[in-house]
């Protein structure tokens, strides 16, 4: 069975209990097939990144397997601004956060309830010099276990839906993202966009940050920030302490 979400924002949880942990989430538009399923949930895996968890049955509209593959086959249209609208046939309005995904609004059998849009949107590769603009609107956004979005965002949340909305797939957790690209031996050597990981006394990695010129990076943690980085790792503006190891540099695109 294949579905889309048809409502802002569906926390993807480790298991199917309204308490469980939120390990990702779901945006408006995004497509997944149905492994599973009890009278309440549903055990999904989401056509981007092959990212599974459970979610509500009441959050989400099933389509055909022709209707999923056509989007899959589909250019993919996401949304541009911080915030916007989809429009109801009865005029009510859904609120969808930066880079949901409206390639569903396009196809009639698919867009059955004829939703309607009008804001600004984004498709196609972006060049790798525009990934920092894109990181800039999530300045500041809350850090979220598992969120995606400006109103709560993780580490790799956010270097995901970075790369997203510029065209570009990786994987959805850092240590994930860790084993694609190419690995660079000093920070000289990187780019701005590249990916700079970092990992914990056990020497797995948790957590990833986009690199900016002169010795900066942006992350998610507290809050997605500007900091510092060295061969250490980062380094805390407010506090001049190091927060995070520095694992390895990867050059994604």
């Amino acid at each position: 069975m294949f579905a889309i979400c048809n409502l802002a924002i569906v926390p993807l949880r480790k298991d199917p209990a309204d308490t469980s942990e939120m390990v990702s989430q779901v945006l408006f538009g995004e497509a997944f097939s149905i492994v599973e399923q009890t009278p309440k949930w549903s055990l999904i895996t989401l056509a981007f990144d092959r990212y599974q968890g459970w979610i509500d049955n009441k959050q989400y509209q099933v389509i055909t397997e022709g209707e999923y593959n056509l989007l899959a086959q589909s250019p993919a249209v996401l949304s541009g601004d911080l915030i916007d609208f989809i429009t109801t046939p009865d005029h009510a309005l859904i609120p969808i956060p930066l880079g949901s995904s409206l390639t569903f609004l396009n196809q009639p059998s698919v867009n059955s309830q004829q939703f309607a849009f009008e804001g600004s949107t984004l498709s196609g590769q972006s060049p790798k010099s525009n990934l920092l603009n894109t990181a800039f609107l999530y300045l500041n956004a809350p850090y979220l276990w598992g969120g995606k979005t400006p109103f709560g965002i993780d580490c790799s949340g956010f270097t995901q839906m970075v790369y997203a909305i510029n065209g570009y797939q990786i994987p959805r957790d850092a240590s994930q993202q860790a084993t694609i690209g190419e690995a660079l031996s000093f920070i000289e050597e990187s780019e701005v966009g590249d990916l700079a990981f970092f990992d914990n006394e056990e020497g797995v990695i948790v957590h990833v940050g986009i690199i900016m010129e002169n010795n900066y990076i942006i992350h998610a943690h507290g809050k997605v920030r500007i900091d510092r980085l060295d061969h250490l790792g980062i380094c805390n503006v407010d506090s001049g302490r190091h927060t995070h190891k520095l694992r390895v540099i990867k050059k994604i695109i």
